[in-house]
């Protein structure tokens, strides 16, 4: 609808980061759109130990845009076929000083260095419990950090996954955003397997005394070489998670143009496609099919979906498009998705995942 297109182009008059707070104050409000478009060729299902998780629609909205878990219900309703909230982090923090968000508009890029800024567990919590006691539920991930002054960051992914349990859908470790200094090292390969084990065992201990069990997905940086992403497939497999989201923001700045290109914090939007997408196919031959992939970073199109999916994604994540191409994004995506799928003979988006 074009009052949904002059919006967008409103709040572009505003510095990025007042127009996002803004979004949310509208879409709490009860004034996003509603989709009521029919993909059922989208929907698929992911199988873990203990059960299996159906998504209505594979485009989902990726973390950062809802760190509170304010509008889950909005944005799925605006035609995603889940919403992923977070990063939150145990204790509530304020982030990296301001300015710390730049749309890069020639390059169709943002660039951040947010720091997980975010109101903590509890707040998150009570923001979840009324979603979750829906009874139709929204597919809503939990995307879970670390504290920047955390004297144990592995303990903070702990406590995250312990008092977020049975509030969602499924759980997102995100140890590859570059804003905090030093997450980024829990992806060497001693101290992801030490992390890991530590979620393994939480894990265990959460499935025995609820009877329930959730999928639970690793984060990871695009940055990282092939034998890194080939040693973190093999972790993730070892401890029994379920799959990776492939992939978090770039430190890249290669072929940037805009102003603000040079800009310290993760870069997401256009220019991440091909880098996230070399990532992700890494990732879906070295896993051999075992691990459920969702692709992110780049996508604002239902061709780059369809990309993201042939290079192994089961699942396909986007938030950046957003800032340029406004809410009826996904509806766009899904429709485009479908007419690709049908041209090339698929019935279903589950049987193109991987096609190469």
């Amino acid at each position: 609808m074009m009052i949904y297109t002059l919006a967008t182009q409103a709040l572009h008059i505003l510095p990025p980061e007042d127009a996002h707070t803004l979004t949310v104050l509208l879409l709490k409000a009860g004034l996003g759109p509603v989709s009521h478009l029919s993909t059922p060729e989208l929907a698929i299902e992911v199988a873990f130990d203990g059960g299996i998780l159906r998504f209505p629609n594979c485009i989902g909205l990726a973390a950062g845009f809802d760190k509170n878990a304010d509008v889950p219900v909005a944005m799925t309703r605006a035609g995603f076929g889940f919403a992923e909230c977070g990063t939150v982090t145990p204790l509530p923090q304020g982030g990296n000083p301001k300015p710390r968000l730049f749309r890069l508009t020639e390059d169709q890029a943002v660039i951040n260095r947010m720091g997980f800024n975010n109101k903590g567990l509890e707040v998150f919590s009570r923001h979840l419990e009324p979603v979750h006691a829906r009874r139709k539920k929204p597919v809503v991930g939990l995307n879970i950090g670390a504290n920047k002054d955390a004297t144990d960051r592995m303990a903070d992914y702990v406590t995250g996954l312990k008092r977020l349990w049975g509030l969602g859908s499924y759980f997102t470790i995100n140890i590859s955003s570059p804003n905090t200094p030093g997450l980024r090292a829990l992806q060497g390969k001693s101290h992801l397997d030490d992390l890991l084990g530590q979620i393994a065992e939480t894990r265990a201990a959460l499935v025995k005394a609820s009877g329930v069990n959730y999928p639970i997905f690793l984060k990871i940086a695009p940055d990282l070489d092939d034998s890194e992403i080939e040693d973190t497939v093999a972790s993730t497999l070892a401890h029994k998670l379920d799959g990776l989201i492939v992939s978090n923001t770039t430190l890249s700045r290669d072929g940037l143009i805009s102003a603000h290109a040079s800009e310290s914090g993760g870069m997401s939007g256009a220019p991440l496609f091909e880098l996230s997408t070399r990532a992700l196919r890494v990732a879906y031959a070295a896993s051999g099919g075992k691990l459920v992939l969702i692709g992110a970073g780049g996508v604002s199109s239902g061709a780059q979906a369809y990309a993201k999916i042939r290079a192994g994604a089961s699942l396909v994540q986007l938030y950046s498009a957003l800032v340029y191409k406004g809410p009826r994004l996904a509806d766009e995506v899904r429709r485009d998705l479908v007419s690709r799928l049908k041209a090339d003979g698929f019935r279903s988006v589950s049987e193109a995942v991987g096609a190469g």
